[in-house]
């Protein structure tokens, strides 16, 4: 059950909407099932006799009587509203059920306590099997203003009371820190346009985008501008400053012609100016990436980067923690800008999903991923790249949304841990697109039967306590393949072993055989680069160079920019 806490100042325009058809004719059978009091509200929906302009200037006259009582000094903001719906596959709710969910509303929020005779006047109308529609005017019988304050918050934990005393779909508390959902004219408006998503969403996902890729806020705006995405700034009166902004989508207009603008925290809490500039100091960057040269560096970096995120999920610092959570959120962006390959589209539905994930009311601390967050960016400039350490870069991705999940869960983060094991099942989708035909290749160039004997007494030796469940996973195969190529190149496959078993434990990994074959490929030594190339370089199509525009998303070149049109 959801409920969506907001504010306005036209108490008939808004009666006038919830009686009326609706922008798209979806209103049927529209009624007040609760109210402040049944027998003085007059129902639009119940009153055959009298015209529909007529019921509502009396409904609007009797809810909004104690504003008028003020002699003409009407508060602003003083039309409260609040939808209430049940979630998809929930059954449908009496009228009888409906009013016992708006009184409980009214009186969690402060609008009408119970038993309180100088509360608000407010009416709860049905239109609809899934939702209500709650609407009161705030100003009490006494004249003053209700204590509604973090309104939203106690509307949805008394849903979750109502959703278990229902029976009803269990959904999960947020924190303040999801982003605005797109409002009905924005959702009907987009469907209009034959469009998937509102030019809301649309924003954002962009926003993110060029936010993981550019280095600083100079850049942020100029890479969004040559989207053609408009920007506008607001300034500071004495300092000149910026200390805002907005942002419109090409060709997303109202009915006067003007651009629809949205502000940075109207998209998303962490894209608002200030937190943008706890991610983007302002830093002279250098002309050439700092891998350019050798790009394998970049990969086997950003993985060790990774690697070491998952450490810190691991401790007591959640304040560093959240800081690399944010910016294995960057990471994610700049890794799907960086491929061609066919698991492109699981990458970009994990970096969205993740966004949720990506906050919560713990405060990040970005300086702690510092490390992470400079190898995401220079992702953005990857060039060509054998498609082994891709891989083992996926490989550890997969693994570090898992314990994300794990980490907001075990902090009571319900709707973060949920976005991050959205985000760990398309990296997965992804993983397993691109890995299958890699790790069968290696299957199938496994050396001989001596050989693959003297690598288990080495596995066997090196890792007694994993040795069973090593030898038994079906990618132990590929294993003696990968330790046959580093030992080509002049290691010893045992002292190999142990080194990529200290990197993390393996107590909780399912195919450890797996784990092994990724942490050896991603080893930086260059020595042992090109036997990597050989094994991997059919497996995967390479990276694609994306150096001047990094956060450009396929789908905004020119001939595509009219989604909105």
């Amino acid at each position: 059950m959801v409920p969506d806490v907001s504010t306005g100042s036209d108490s008939r325009g808004l009666i006038a909407y919830l009686f009326g058809p609706g922008r798209r004719d979806e209103h049927t059978n529209p009624h007040i099932v609760a109210a402040w009091d049944m027998a003085g509200a007059p129902d639009p929906g119940r009153d055959p006799a009298a015209t529909y302009s007529q019921l509502a200037k009396r409904l609007d006259h009797h809810v909004d009587l104690r504003t008028r009582e003020l002699g003409g000094k009407k508060p602003p903001q003083h039309v409260w509203h609040c939808p209430v719906r049940t979630a998809p596959g929930d059954r449908y709710l009496t009228d009888t059920e409906w009013a016992e969910v708006a009184r409980r509303i009214v009186h969690a929020t402060g609008i009408a306590p119970d038993g309180d005779e100088r509360a608000c006047r407010w009416i709860a109308v049905r239109h609809a099997d899934d939702h209500i529609h709650i609407m009161a005017t705030t100003i009490r019988a006494d004249g003053r203003r209700p204590r509604t304050h973090q309104g939203g918050r106690r509307a949805q934990a008394e849903c979750r009371r109502i959703e278990t005393e229902f029976g009803l779909r269990r959904l999960k508390s947020g924190d303040l820190n999801a982003p605005r959902t797109p409002t009905g004219a924005e959702r009907a408006k987009a469907e209009r346009q034959g469009q998937t998503v509102t030019a809301r969403h649309w924003l954002r996902e962009r926003a993110y985008a060029v936010a993981a890729a550019v280095h600083t806020e100079a850049d942020y705006f100029t890479v969004l501008q040559s989207l053609g995405i408009k920007v506008k700034t607001r300034l500071g009166p004495e300092s000149g400053d910026v200390i805002g902004y907005s942002l419109a989508a090409p060709g997303d207009t109202n009915s006067a012609g003007e651009p629809v603008w949205y502000g940075g925290s109207k998209l998303a809490p962490d894209l608002s100016i200030n937190r943008l500039r706890e991610r983007l100091p302002d830093q002279e960057v250098t002309d050439r990436p700092r891998f350019a040269a050798n790009p394998a560096e970049l990969w086997q970096h950003t993985i060790s980067a990774i690697q070491a995120a998952h450490t810190v999920l691991d401790s007591d610092d959640d304040a560093a923690a959240q800081g690399h959570l944010a910016a294995f959120g960057d990471a994610l962006y700049n890794f799907a800008s960086s491929t061609s390959g066919p698991h492109r589209t699981e990458l970009r539905a994990a970096a969205s999903a993740f966004n949720r994930a990506r906050r919560s009311a713990t405060r990040a601390d970005h300086d702690a991923a510092a490390a992470l967050r400079k190898a995401a960016k220079e992702l953005s400039y990857a060039s060509n790249e054998p498609g082994g350490l891709a891989i083992a870069l996926l490989f550890a991705t997969v693994h570090l949304a898992r314990a994300a999940a794990k980490w907001h869960e075990q902090r009571g983060h319900q709707q973060q841990a949920a976005a991050a094991d959205e985000a760990f099942r398309h990296l997965q989708a992804g993983y397993q697109q691109v890995a299958a035909p890699v790790l069968a290749d290696l299957a199938h160039r496994a050396p001989r039967a001596a050989t693959a004997r003297r690598f288990e007494q080495d596995v066997r030796a090196a890792l007694p306590d994993h040795a069973a469940q090593i030898l038994t996973d079906p990618a132990w195969t590929a294993l003696t393949t990968t330790l046959a190529q580093a030992e080509t190149a002049g290691h010893n496959p045992r002292r190999v072993l142990t080194e990529v078993s200290t990197q993390r434990e393996l107590n909780s990994a399912e195919r450890p055989a797996e784990v092994l074959n990724w942490r050896i490929t991603a080893q930086p030594n260059r020595r042992t680069q090109a036997a990597r190339s050989r094994s991997t370089i059919g497996g995967m199509p390479p990276m694609s160079a994306t150096p001047h525009s990094p956060a450009t998303p396929r789908a905004t070149r020119p001939e595509e920019r009219s989604r909105h049109r």
